[in-house]
């Protein structure tokens, strides 16, 4: 019985390590040191004889056989994990880490009003939230739900729906911007306009879109200023506000600067309407204590 909970400390280890993508991220995600991950890892290449990480000074990345581990360790792993899990049917308060992978815009629009009633109704729940564009495997990346809109699902999971059930993308531009380049009174004006764009990790740049009375219109406008989604919308708001340009993102985000009027809203009518977020997860028969947690939790706060 020791050995085996050594090799599932060497797996977990491995997996932690290529996942985080080095010795130190993955210590400092784990609460280990790297040092006794780096001894982990080294244990269990010497046991499998292969090696499984290639390591240089900047990085760490698993070998084809590391890859391959990675690809059946982590389901394998997870399934252990939701064996253990059952034991916290047992206790008076559910225990234990709760990871989530959500996009930009669900941690500055949603989560907020989640997380802290969240967690003051379940302090012995640890929550880690990964902010994330890429659409990853939100299993590969060891979290065990994620947040993303409908056409961004995975298949064969369960989604559920979180925060607000309509949201609306807004576009906008400041007084001073107004003034200098002048009102436009139609949305294919802005071909016209300096715009404020955004960029996906895999380097697609989303159109300006626009609805109307079934009319759809997509426009691809000049832009001095480029950000990455995510990380680089505060710089965009902000950019816009100074006048740097037109923006058009979640209304969300720009509604204290529409409300102080330092952002003027554009072509209301046209705004584009859409459903809000789901939380999805797998369809597996045994959630882990926390998932199944907050999954009540989110059921319960739905009007």
């Amino acid at each position: 019985m020791a050995d085996t909970a050594a090799d599932l400390g060497e797996l977990s280890a491995f997996l932690a390590v290529a996942r985080a993508g080095g010795f130190r991220e993955a210590s400092r995600q784990l609460g280990q040191s790297a040092s006794g991950l780096s001894e982990a890892v080294r244990r269990l290449e010497a046991r499998l004889g292969v090696r499984l990480l290639n390591r240089s000074t900047r990085s760490v990345a698993p070998t084809e056989a590391g890859m391959r581990l990675m690809d059946r360790l982590g389901p394998a792993l997870g399934e252990v994990q939701a064996a253990l899990d059952v034991v916290n049917g047992f206790r008076d308060r559910p225990v234990g880490t709760l990871r989530l992978n959500v996009p930009a815009s669900a941690a500055r629009l949603v989560l907020p009003a989640i997380i802290p009633p969240f967690l003051e109704a379940y302090p012995d729940i640890r929550v880690e939230v990964t902010v994330d564009e890429s659409f990853v495997d939100m299993l590969a990346a060891g979290c065990d739900a994620g947040i993303r809109y409908e056409e961004r699902l995975e298949q064969d999971m369960i989604a559920i729906p979180i925060g607000p059930r309509r949201q609306r993308i807004a576009t906008a531009a400041s007084p001073s911007y107004l003034a200098k380049h002048g009102m436009p009174a139609h949305p294919r004006d802005l071909l016209s306009h300096r715009c404020i764009r955004g960029r996906f990790p895999s380097g697609a740049m989303p159109a300006f879109q626009f609805e109307r009375d079934g009319e759809v219109i997509s426009l691809e406008p000049e832009a001095p200023l480029t950000v990455g989604i995510g990380g680089g919308v505060d710089l965009a708001i902000d950019a816009a506000v100074a006048g740097c340009g037109l923006i058009q993102i979640f209304e969300e985000w720009m509604r204290p600067h529409l409300a102080s009027g330092a952002l003027v809203p554009l072509f209301e009518d046209w705004w584009l309407s859409f459903n809000g977020p789901f939380l999805y997860y797998p369809g597996r028969r045994y959630l882990p204590a926390p998932l199944r947690a907050f999954v009540e939790f989110v059921k319960a706060a739905q009007p």
